[in-house]
């Protein structure tokens, strides 16, 4: 490690030929004039906070396609009576001062945080949900976290329900899971006694009466359905109330095609009228699985060193016996771990949202 003050060794004339020949001595060999040192930022895209702002704006649509975020921060603010779609995924959000606007947003590795917002209508899939000082706002939402409101008033909330061919990729480019979802967990930062600050949207919302199609011919390219039944996001009841006293947990362990079998049975048996209450996916460790599964956890414990479990709970009666005959019917040779008993099931479901509920800091 050299001194500050110290000098450096003159090099010798051989040396200094092959320095000038290797461009070392910041001299350009032909003019023999200074060269500004090159450094690896230097090389990188020049960013134009331009091209990830919407300010000021009113009676527009405006909004960016698949690609043109590439997880960059995004600021909306000053916007009146807009519709604003960010087809891509960002690393965080702020929207400030919008007004009647209706508003998409593709998924975010961060939070999103509305502050002063009000009559706006939004689709939103984040890390993190927080509003402040916010009035009326209408939002589909996938969070990963406990959504958090404070100082915000006449929130309503819904599942998430959106599809476009790209956003699959945008969500495992945002490191969001679409197994995770507390869009009607709730926490009000600041109640006020004898009010309600926030409420759910009805069962039956349909998204594109809240958020419609995109009018312009560029946004017009992107390839959306509102389909529920299309929607990257598994539809969940959250927190509203059960039609019946009998729930049903089914746990997929990791491989190849766990995503998959996971949204079949649930269009299984949803197609039977058993409604999907929750889902949730996370790591599992050996003490977890004795925890979760009894008697049966030795037979599952070398599964969870491949990943990742995805679990589900139904709803309805009969969802017991429905469940564990369509995994007999459809999942032959697939793990999957389904509650064994009406009486037992209801523990099961307890047992793994309370472990999973604590392994994601809720």
């Amino acid at each position: 490690m050299g001194c500050f003050f110290s000098r450096r060794r003159k090099p010798a004339q051989g040396e200094q030929q092959q320095a000038v020949a290797a461009g070392e001595t910041g001299k350009d060999a032909a003019s023999g004039e200074e060269k500004a040192p090159q450094y690896s930022w230097d090389q990188r895209a020049k960013i134009d906070p331009k091209d990830y702002t919407f300010s000021g704006l009113k009676d527009e649509t405006v909004g960016r396609l698949p690609g043109k975020v590439a997880g960059q921060q995004f600021i909306i603010q000053d916007c009146e009576n807009c519709s604003i779609y960010i087809f891509d995924h960002s690393a965080t959000i702020t929207i400030d001062d919008c007004v009647n606007c209706q508003i998409f947003l593709g998924p975010i590795k961060g939070s999103v945080f509305f502050r002063d917002c009000k009559d706006c209508k939004c689709i939103v899939a984040c890390q993190q949900f927080r509003t402040r000082d916010c009035r009326k706002l209408e939002v589909f939402l996938c969070c990963a976290t406990q959504p958090i409101i404070e100082s915000s008033t006449g929130m309503k909330f819904g599942c998430f329900q959106y599809y476009y061919p790209e956003l699959a990729l945008q969500f495992k480019d945002a490191g969001l899971s679409i197994f995770n979802n507390t869009w009607s967990n709730i926490h009000d930062f600041t109640p006020v006694s004898g009010e309600n600050n926030w409420g759910l949207l009805p069962e039956n919302a349909v998204v594109q009466d809240y958020v419609p199609l995109p009018s312009s011919e560029e946004l017009k390219a992107v390839r959306i359905s509102t389909d529920a039944m299309r929607s990257i996001i598994p539809i969940t009841r959250g927190r509203r109330q059960k039609s019946s006293d009998e729930s049903c947990l089914a746990v997929f362990f990791a491989g190849d095609y766990t995503t998959a079998n996971a949204r079949k049975l649930i269009d299984e048996m949803t197609g039977k009228g058993f409604q999907l209450v929750q889902t949730k996916e996370v790591l599992m460790k050996a003490e977890d699985a004795h925890r979760v599964f009894k008697q049966c956890a030795s037979e599952f414990i070398p599964l969870l060193e491949k990943g990742p479990v995805v679990a589900l709970e139904f709803n309805g009666d009969g969802a017991v016996e429905g469940c564990q005959s369509t995994i007999n019917d459809v999942f032959s040779g697939t793990k999957v771990f389904v509650s064994e008993s009406k009486a037992s099931a209801s523990q099961d479901v307890d047992n793994f949202y309370n472990f999973a509920d604590m392994q994601m800091g809720m």
